[in-house]
């Protein structure tokens, strides 16, 4: 058997520094704020020249695992990472899962569901006055009837990322912050033609009202009437592209 064989790749003396910093990132040798040691400490650690130090340095940056800060108590720290810097991988890769798989709108729901309803619980249990305050800046963008249908279903997805944020789980408001980025705004477009603004907004405040009382079983039932609502939408526009195209 005959096979063509390909140059072999060295990877990049850069490329195998970063990924040491990265590893000792990932198993907790270096911790967000920890101080990475000064370009000329790392030359000669990894005896290196400075221009690897720094497209190294560079590759970090790139992935948002560093920052730099200049001054006397200056130099390059591990960063702290929201789940905005984190999640867009994510975010793209569920997307793209959702569309080559064809997932259907009820196996959407029924994650939504689940997964929001525990936001509920949680939000209830808790939320901060701070919390409501945000849900209620929320409430009051999405209110303007000025906003494109574009626009209303970003302020969407911000009063459900809020709502998640204020269960105060940051694990479970990392996951969220994915499935709602990529799902929703998908679910959105599609039955906007069809949904009454009226019915979401009447919903969020109730559910705003309901998180402030603490009242889970309301707050739950709720959500699930508002996603129960959406699938209905979705199913009713898919059947509307469907007739047009027969």
């Amino acid at each position: 058997m005959s096979i063509e064989l390909e140059p072999v790749i060295r990877t990049s003396l850069s490329k195998q520094i970063a990924d040491q910093i990265e590893s000792a990132i990932v198993d907790g040798s270096l911790k967000a704020n920890d101080r990475l040691p000064t370009e000329e400490e790392m030359t000669q650690r990894f005896n290196v020249s400075r221009a690897t130090i720094r497209e190294a340095m560079k590759r970090l940056a790139a992935k948002k695992l560093i920052r730099s800060r200049r001054g006397p108590a200056g130099g390059t720290f591990i960063n702290a990472l929201n789940a905005a810097e984190l999640s867009d991988n994510l975010i793209t890769a569920t997307t793209l899962f959702v569309s080559m798989n064809d997932i259907s709108i009820e196996e959407i729901s029924s994650t939504r569901k689940e997964m929001e309803t525990l936001c509920c619980r949680l939000a209830c249990q808790n939320r901060t006055l701070e919390d409501l305050e945000k849900l209620e800046i929320a409430l009051v963008h999405q209110s303007d009837v000025h906003i494109s249908a574009e626009a209303f279903c970003a302020a969407d997805v911000n009063f459900h990322r809020t709502l998640a944020d204020a269960s105060h789980n940051r694990m479970l408001s990392f996951v969220m912050y994915c499935l709602i980025e990529s799902l929703q705004p998908v679910a959105n477009m599609l039955s906007y033609h069809f949904r009454e603004r009226s019915v979401i907004l009447n919903q969020h405040r109730r559910l705003i009202d309901a998180v402030q009382a603490r009242n889970t079983n309301l707050a739950t039932a709720i959500m699930t009437e508002q996603i129960n609502y959406l699938e209905r939408l979705q199913q009713d526009a898919q059947s509307a592209h469907a007739n047009r195209h027969d």
